[in-house]
Formats: structure tokens, C-alpha cells, sequence
């Protein structure tokens, strides 16, 4: 198959000259991110913002104010929590039981595979005192999403991107919770969009716009059906309905909201890896650290979570080093020279460990995999060919 159709429309808005921040290593490659006029990155004066200019006092009696309104009087679920059992949702749940006295009901939308170290933590935050209900959609349409997510896309784990961000919703709306509480604002906190940087909330009108490549799982089943990928009859409303949120009309209607807790404390995911470690039982790789970067405690639950970051690493030249750098560079946990280093040494390193799991599961040959990264690698401001093997135009330096 040669790549016909290309639907990240992220694509479409990114510039055509490389420049990377002068604080952290993220380039504006990145989707939606901006630059002031000393070349730093939108996701590092927010992290100046949060160290000097947020008052998080006050934020902490906004935060107090919304518990008191919501929170259950006789003990039944009040908030509902996505997560995976991992550090940071385990700190959002447990920071809310524990110190603001809330009822959550957490709620796992079921990765693509679970790791062993994320079916661990899971059961260890379950088993640390939280109700939790797992989400798993139907195997054989979601694998061929994911195979479609691949080559329309350039993210195989797009379509558990959609279910993770719908399924809160449709617990709430089935239980008649008002409050739903995400981790972090990541297009504030990464690097994206700053339109709702001092809101506390978002609604899913923007989901297509900031999460989905300009896309809805609608387009993958459309194509899907166009190439026989799919047939009709296993298609309708109900089979994909989790991957879609309630209608807006019907989460307006009952009242839900759905609040980031970093807008609300200052989101540091080192110290909420230590957090949980103590509460919930986290615990991280047993390799020592992740492929692809040097940290071992995030995004370690999914077994198609490396391939979702070197696909990031092909489309726009930035893999899961940049990322974990970028976030210890804003901290002040590392500098930006270590920064540097650490992508250059990991950036590039193939995740190796879930391959032959990743091929079966799109249901493709190596040859065809290396042929599909090699087209997206063509779609990018950041690949060039010498002598027969690809390498990056710029790198961080």
C-alpha cells in the first residue's frame, strides 16, 4: 500500500524551518506549540508562570470550593477519575479521597495491551482503596483502527487516544456524576494550544482540534469501509459509541464537567511518581529505565506506548527523550546541556522490546512496517536521505 490519504492535519499548520526552544529541546515542530520573541517555547513560559506568577492559594480554595459543591453527603460516588493506575492519576485520586474527603469511582479505559509492570500497578492502585471500572472495547474492530490509526494517522495508539478521553464521560453520565477530574492540561503543560491555559475545564467540542489530529474515529471508520477493512454489518452506532462521547447536548444536560488538577496545583510528575510509590503502590520498569528515554516511571502500562513516541520521533523529529527532557529542563531537574545530551544518546533508540507483539497486533510484516515509517518520515520538515539512509536535518545542539 503506498500512503494515499493523509489525515493528520496537524501537518498541514507546522513550519517548514526547524527551530528548537532556547530553554528546553522541543522544536516548533511540535503541534500547536508557540514561541515568544526570545525563541522560548510556549510549554516553558508557562512553567514560568506556574513558578512566579499563578497564586495557588487562591487556586487552592477554587479547588476546595468545587469539592464542597460536589461532594456526596452519604458516601456514594462524587468524582469520577480516568487513569491507567499510574502516577499521575493515582495522585489526582488519591489527593482527592484523602484530602479534599471525595468519593471517586475510577475508570480505566483498557490499554491496547497492558504491560506486566501496568497490569501490576493497576491491581496496586485498586488494591490501595479505589473502586475502578475497565473499559475494553471490542478486540477485532479496535485492532483495525489501530492498523488504519497507522497509516492514516501516523499513530497506531490514536484510537485508544479517543476511548481514553470519551469513556469518563459515559460513567458519569450512567452514574450521575457531575465532576470529572483529568491530570494535567497537557497542551499547556507540553506544549500546544494556550486556549484554555487559565481556564479550569474543557469540554469535547475541542477534542477533534487539540487530541485528534482534526479527526474523529468517524473518518477511520469511513475509510475503513471505503477499503473493505470493514464490513457494515459489524459497524453501527453501538459498536463504536465508546470511542465518542455522549452527545453534548445530553453532558450539558446532566451537568458534567471535566477539570484538570493541574490547573488547580502545580503539576510536577517526578514528585508524583514519589507520591504514589508511597500511596498507591506504584512501581516503576524492571529494565532499569524506558526504551527510547532515560526515565522509567511514565507511559509504561501500554504495550504500543514506544511506538506511539517514535512515530511522534518520525513525524516530527522529537521521540520520548525530547519529551521527558523537555519536562525535567522546565522543572530545573536536569539542564538544558543534559537535556541535550540525553536526546541525542536515546531519542533514536527503537523500542525493540513489543515489536514482534506490534506487528501481530496491526497485523502486518516488518518490510510493510519500515515502509510506512519511511512515508511519514517523507511527510516531515525534518528528514532528509544521504547515501541511502535517512537522518535529521537539524538536531538539538
Amino acid at each position: 500500500m503506498i500512503l494515499d490519504l493523509v489525515l493528520d492535519r496537524q501537518l498541514e499548520e507546522i513550519p517548514k524551518d526547524v527551530v528548537y526552544c532556547k530553554n528546553c529541546v522541543t522544536s516548533n515542530q511540535r503541534p500547536r506549540i508557540g514561541f515568544n520573541e526570545e525563541g522560548v517555547c510556549s510549554a516553558c513560559q508557562w512553567a514560568y508562570e506556574k513558578d512566579h506568577l499563578i497564586d495557588w492559594e487562591l487556586r487552592q480554595k477554587e479547588i476546595e470550593e468545587l469539592c464542597n459543591k460536589h461532594r456526596s453527603k452519604d458516601g456514594s460516588f462524587d468524582v469520577i477519575v480516568p487513569g491507567s493506575g499510574g502516577k499521575d492519576s493515582g495522585f489526582v485520586a488519591h489527593q482527592l479521597k484523602e484530602r479534599y474527603g471525595m468519593h471517586p469511582l475510577c475508570v480505566t479505559w483498557a490499554p491496547n495491551d497492558w504491560t506486566d509492570i501496568g497490569w501490576k500497578n493497576l491491581k496496586n492502585f485498586v488494591s490501595s482503596g479505589f473502586n475502578n471500572i475497565i473499559g475494553q472495547p471490542d478486540g477485532q474492530i479496535h485492532r483495525k483502527l489501530c492498523r488504519l490509526a497507522f497509516e492514516l494517522l501516523g499513530d497506531a495508539w490514536q484510537p485508544f487516544g479517543y476511548g481514553q478521553k470519551a469513556w469518563a464521560f459515559h460513567i458519569a453520565k450512567k452514574f450521575n456524576v457531575k465532576l470529572i477530574f483529568y491530570g494535567e492540561n497537557g497542551e499547556v503543560e507540553y506544549g500546544g494550544s494556550t486556549e484554555y491555559k487559565y481556564k479550569p475545564k474543557e469540554d469535547p467540542t475541542v477534542w477533534k482540534r487539540h487530541h485528534f489530529m482534526g479527526n474523529t474515529v468517524d473518518k477511520l471508520v469511513e475509510v475503513g469501509l471505503e477499503r473493505g477493512i470493514f464490513y457494515k454489518k459489524e459497524i453501527n452506532d453501538k459498536t463504536i459509541q465508546w470511542y465518542k462521547p455522549p452527545s453534548f447536548e445530553s453532558i450539558e444536560e446532566k451537568g458534567i464537567e471535566m477539570h484538570w488538577y493541574s490547573y488547580y496545583e502545580k503539576w510536577t510528575p517526578q514528585e508524583n511518581f514519589y507520591y504514589c510509590v508511597k500511596h498507591t503502590g506504584f512501581e516503576t520498569n524492571d529494565e532499569g529505565r524506558t526504551e527510547s528515554t532515560y526515565t522509567k516511571y511514565a507511559s509504561i502500562d501500554d504495550k504500543l506506548d514506544g511506538f506511539h513516541f517514535y512515530l511522534g520521533y518520525m513525524k516530527f523529529g522529537m521521540g520520548r527523550a525530547t519529551r521527558d527532557a523537555s519536562q525535567d529542563i522546565r522543572r530545573h531537574h536536569i539542564t538544558r546541556e543534559e537535556g541535550v545530551s540525553l536526546v541525542k544518546r536515546y531519542d533514536n533508540e527503537f523500542p525493540q522490546k513489543h515489536f514482534l507483539w506490534t506487528l501481530n497486533f496491526l497485523n502486518i510484516d516488518e518490510e510493510y512496517f519500515w515502509e510506512i515509517m519511511d512515508l511519514w518520515r517523507q511527510q516531515s520538515n525534518i528528514w532528509k536521505k544521504k547515501n541511502g539512509k535517512w537522518e535529521l536535518k537539524t538536531i538539538v545542539s
